[in-house]
């Protein structure tokens, strides 16, 4: 069994109990290469198109914003226009290594200023409020290596041999005041800066500054994907526990948006599942010659070379990230 066949990824989104409209979005999809045969002498089986297995994978979740007549448009530019920025990607997508990976995380970076670009421009030409905007974090898997790019308060977990670490850091002004002392943690869930963004795709900000991680995957582990209308609901804990079930991804998305509905769903809740299975063992050796080891995750600062800091294997500690504006 591959690591893509040892891969179980569902998600599911919900309009909750408060809001109109569900501004929310997510995807789920497998990179391949393909071929499409014209004409040939050769037997294909009568088939025209050629395709190879899963090379990688993409997940998304993005959160709207801009008042519920904007936020469906905007998270739904974001991820259109980011995934087809992706797919031309594709060269970068099939044999990653070390000496194209800034290449790489820079154009990740560069998809999602493409995407500011295309809900700025639809919100001159129409009607729609200036301050239309998405908050979005993306995961693209090439086993075993994980690439996380993140902007605003949509979080990425993984949960590894029990302990849950939250990859990603809320680009909000209560946790800008958290990390300089201001505020204390057990007041940020009333605080209601949590829900002022500094850093969105659009927004009406003038300068977007994508955020990407590096980690390295192990069989076993489990990411979750969410906006907050789930992680202002659902507790850390609580989360930890429900994806340690092992049950298949589908029935834990379910599990997590009927608990935050449960708790009031103030907001669209989302949720995106991968297990990787312990299965996923068996490609070690054909990615050994890829590349020299790397960290279990890494930081990188926004459109600058790979950080030295070397995030810990996961501890209870958040992994390190560079400091917001």
């Amino acid at each position: 069994m591959t690591a893509m066949e040892a891969f179980d990824c569902d998600g599911l989104s919900d309009l909750g109990h408060i809001r109109g409209v569900n501004g929310d979005q997510f995807l789920i999809a497998e990179l391949r290469k393909s071929i499409f045969i014209h004409k040939t002498s050769i037997d294909f089986e009568d088939h025209t198109s050629v395709f190879s297995g899963a090379q990688s994978h993409l997940l998304m979740v993005a959160d709207g914003g801009g008042g519920w007549t904007a936020e469906r448009q905007a998270s739904d530019l974001a991820v259109r226009t980011l995934t087809q920025y992706i797919l031309n990607m594709m060269p970068w997508l099939y044999r990653l290594d070390t000496r194209h990976e800034d290449d790489f995380l820079e154009d990740l970076t560069s998809a999602l200023k493409r995407s500011q670009n295309r809900i700025e421009d639809v919100s001159e030409a129409t009607d729609a409020p200036r301050d239309m905007g998405a908050a979005l974090t993306m995961a693209y898997i090439s086993w075993p290596r994980l690439y996380v790019v993140h902007v605003g308060n949509c979080r990425c977990y993984l949960l590894r041999q029990g302990i849950l670490e939250q990859i990603t850091t809320d680009h909000t002004l209560a946790q800008q005041l958290l990390e300089s002392g201001v505020l204390q943690q057990k007041e940020m869930s009333t605080s209601k800066l949590s829900q002022v963004l500094w850093n969105a795709i659009g927004g009406d900000i003038e300068e977007l500054n994508p955020e990407v991680y590096k980690a390295q995957l192990q069989p076993g582990d489990t990411l979750l994907l969410c906006t907050d209308g789930l992680s202002k609901h659902v507790t850390k804990d609580v989360i930890r526990e429900c994806l340690q079930v092992q049950e298949p991804a589908s029935t834990t998305c379910q599990k997590l948006v009927h608990m935050a509905r449960a708790d009031g769903g103030t907001d669209n809740i989302t949720a995106v599942v991968a297990r990787f299975h312990r299965e996923a063992q068996s490609v070690d050796d054909a990615l050994a010659e890829m590349a020299e080891p790397t960290p279990s995750a890494t930081t990188f600062s926004p459109m600058a070379p790979a950080s030295d800091r070397l995030a810990t294997e996961a501890t209870e500690a958040t992994v390190p990230v560079a400091t917001a504006r």
